[in-house]
């Protein structure tokens, strides 16, 4: 069976921490191996992100901490890491972070690439480094190949993983695999899997991160208009079937955007028999 994780985002209020908890105990049925929790553009949430990472971890769930990297200086990062493993965190997701606007290249880090250098410098092999990769290419990247030469140098700097940003054309994810084997990069590239389950929402993150919504998904969901239950259901169905393919295909595993929910996943999950 191939490995599950899920992600969470940090929650901003007492009563949404709360909700949090409720559903990670949900989410828990399915033993996944790791929990992610993301970190806020700039580090605006990683105090957030430090306190949800703990919490799991207390829960006795292996968690990991995205951590990311731009307009931070060597001796913040330097601290960062120590506190995460002062805490028993054991799995980072380092990445480079969006950059904040009018911002030109300053600090100490340009890339992912010189974070997983620099922890690897600092720390050894201590942290599980997780980085991300995109099979329909970074909105920022000048050219494909630019964007699995990134990969390629994430590798060599020490990843041992990776995580792919959401996608729905599974043949966009096997090419990108078969790119990233042929230019050596020899890590497992895990599928990051986005259930659907409200239109709006969906457009408006694939707008911003550059996944592309399928012309007959985009339509579909057109069609059903305000009717949010067909949309569900609509949406469980599709990411049910890729899923399924990518298990058939065997992937390495499967890695959850839980959007701070439970119930979709759990639903995909139980129509995959996991």
């Amino acid at each position: 069976m191939s490995h599950l994780s899920i992600e969470f985002f940090p929650p901003k209020t007492p009563e949404g921490a709360e909700k949090l908890r409720v559903v990670r105990k949900t989410l828990y049925q399915l033993k996944p191996e790791f929990c992610s929790v993301t970190y806020g553009a700039g580090g605006a949430t990683q105090s957030g992100t430090f306190a949800t990472v703990g919490e799991i971890l207390k829960e006795g769930v292996d968690a990991a901490s995205h951590f990311s990297c731009i307009g931070a200086s060597a001796d913040k990062v330097r601290q960062e890491l120590n506190e995460l493993k002062s805490m028993g965190v054991k799995r980072i997701v380092a990445l480079r972070g969006d950059l904040p606007s009018g911002y030109g290249l300053g600090g100490e880090f340009h890339y992912a690439s010189d974070l997983v250098r620099f922890i690897r410098a600092e720390m050894g092999d201590y942290f599980h480094i997780e980085v991300a990769a995109y099979p329909e290419f970074h909105p920022q990247a000048s050219s494909v190949q630019s964007d699995i030469n990134a990969l390629v140098v994430k590798v060599r700097e020490g990843a041992n993983s990776a995580i792919t940003q959401y996608f729905y054309n599974q043949d966009a994810y096997f090419r990108f695999i078969e790119d990233a084997t042929r230019a050596g990069v020899n890590i497992p590239i895990v599928p990051g899997i986005m259930p659907i389950t409200s239109a709006s929402q969906l457009m408006r993150f694939s707008d911003a991160c550059g996944a592309e919504i399928p012309r007959w998904i985009r339509q579909r969901l057109h069609s059903y208009a305000d009717d949010v239950e067909s949309i569900r259901s609509f949406g469980i169905e599709v990411v049910s079937q890729l899923c399924e393919q990518l298990l058939k295909a065997g992937v390495p595993g499967l890695h959850f955007y839980s959007m701070n929910q439970s119930s979709a996943v759990m639903q995909i999950a139980s129509n995959l028999n996991l």
